[in-house]
């Protein structure tokens, strides 16, 4: 199953489910107009292609123990496949490491790490910077608040940007 291959009621429950994945399959059914058969059927083939790769609870992590949430940009010394695939394993080894992506720009790579405190972030870094993982400099935010969580991708590649009052675009008078 390709992008080419999904219709409207496939985008449907995609859609549906990266809001609720915890939605029952009858209430999914009901609001996609399928029998609960056809629905989960549907679901698992849509499983069975990688187009579902995983359902997760969001956690609100402050809340369950003191922490501090670092971003970091992270430049690398060297750009050759050896290096970005060895830098990869090692951000993969690393627990405290929640997120990680490649991208370009003026840094290699944006992380996301949960440390308990500037210790904890202090040890990544350095950890980050052994010689032998090829990183160059590590630049470190705090993160001080959320301000638009993750709920999923927009599913339709010609989704117009919303047009918005410019006070309610949340500039300043």
């Amino acid at each position: 199953m390709s992008g080419r291959d999904i219709d409207r009621t496939d985008l449907r429950i995609l859609e549906i489910l990266q809001l609720d994945g915890r939605i029952t399959n009858q209430d999914l059914a009901s609001r996609v107009a399928l029998s609960p058969s056809a629905c989960l059927a549907r679901v698992r083939t849509l499983e069975l292609a990688g187009l579902i790769d995983g359902y997760y609870a969001r956690v609100p992590i402050e809340r369950i123990r003191p922490c501090m949430i670092m971003l970091g940009e992270v430049v690398m010394r060297r750009h050759s496949k050896d290096d970005l695939l060895r830098f990869d394993a090692l951000l993969q080894r690393i627990p405290a490491v929640i997120e990680a992506s490649r991208v370009s720009g003026p840094y290699d790579y944006l992380v996301k790490v949960v440390v308990s405190d500037i210790g904890a972030w202090r040890e990544v870094v350095t950890l980050m910077l052994d010689e032998a993982n090829g990183v160059e400099k590590v630049t470190s935010h705090v993160l001080m608040e959320d301000v638009k969580v993750f709920r999923g991708y927009p599913l339709q590649a010609n989704t117009p940007a919303p047009k918005l009052h410019p006070a309610k675009a949340g500039s300043e008078k």
